[in-house]
């Protein structure tokens, strides 16, 4: 059984852990603001093992982040443990040229109370409440204006652009899915050159008012709908940056995640 105190602990959270729709709002955005989206074991060619024991050792014991399966599988045990309803969701995300990846090319969750939601930390800039399980429905959060659309047999998350069109982010069916079935998609995006996360790094996390961002050398820094975006000059830079915005030391990074015992 997981020991939820730590992980809490972790994503600086001390309110109610009563399985109701305002504690997931609360542990959604708690762990948005405090675990970042990051590939920096794939950067370096580490192994990402999807094992729950081993997920929730990253991020709480060694205060890491990851990318959707690492993140969703991690704070999906957290919510079962809290007595909380889980699935796990298969979705396909959509592609600049207008197609959309293959099954499990990224796995969200849903959470059922008195009505479904979808729940996801591990889709980078994206919503920081979670969404109505329901199409049709404009929802607006701090990050941006979001719906869900009917699509065939499933759904659709869509995000509002600055001129109000809604951009296709993922599509998803609601059978439930198990985490080792994400086993063989998540190999290909830590080794495939094909892969985003195998062309460049990137450390990212929300802010209650925008985004902070470490991608390759650059820090970018969006708040209240403004960019600024500056060259790191050096590795040195960008590993104090990493570890003054994120609490991530690199030398970290080299160490075994395998917990003993």
């Amino acid at each position: 059984m997981l020991d939820v105190t730590p992980y809490l602990h972790r994503i600086c959270y001390s309110g109610s852990t009563d399985p109701t729709r305002a504690t997931l709002r609360a542990l959604h955005r708690a762990h948005m603001l405090a675990v970042p989206f990051e590939n920096l074991n794939i950067a370096i060619g580490r192994t990402i093992v999807l094992d729950e024991h081993l997920l929730i050792h990253k991020i709480v014991q060694e205060r890491r982040g990851g990318f959707c399966y690492e993140l969703n599988g991690a704070f999906a045990a957290l919510l079962r443990a809290l007595g909380f309803s889980v699935t796990l969701l298969s979705a396909r995300v959509a592609r600049a040229q207008g197609d959309q990846g293959p099954e499990f090319d990224h796995l969200a969750l849903r959470v059922d109370l008195e009505e479904p939601w979808l729940a996801d930390v591990g889709f980078g800039d994206s919503f920081l409440d979670p969404l109505r399980l329901a199409p049709g429905i404009e929802q607006s959060d701090p990050a941006g204006n979001f719906r869900l659309s009917s699509i065939g047999e499933g759904l659709r998350m869509e995000k509002a652009d600055a001129s109000g069109e809604w951009l296709p982010q993922y599509s998803f069916l609601l059978h439930p899915r198990r985490l080792e079935e994400f086993e063989g998609m998540c190999r290909y995006h830590q080794t495939s050159p094909d892969s985003s996360f195998t062309q460049k790094s990137i450390c990212s996390l929300a802010m209650p008012n925008g985004r902070i961002t470490v991608s390759d050398m650059k820090l970018i820094i969006t708040e209240n709908g403004r960019r600024e975006e500056r060259a790191l000059r050096s590795r040195e830079e960008r590993s104090a940056t990493l570890k003054e915005k994120f609490g991530i030391a690199e030398p970290s990074l080299f160490r075994s995640t395998h917990p003993k015992g």
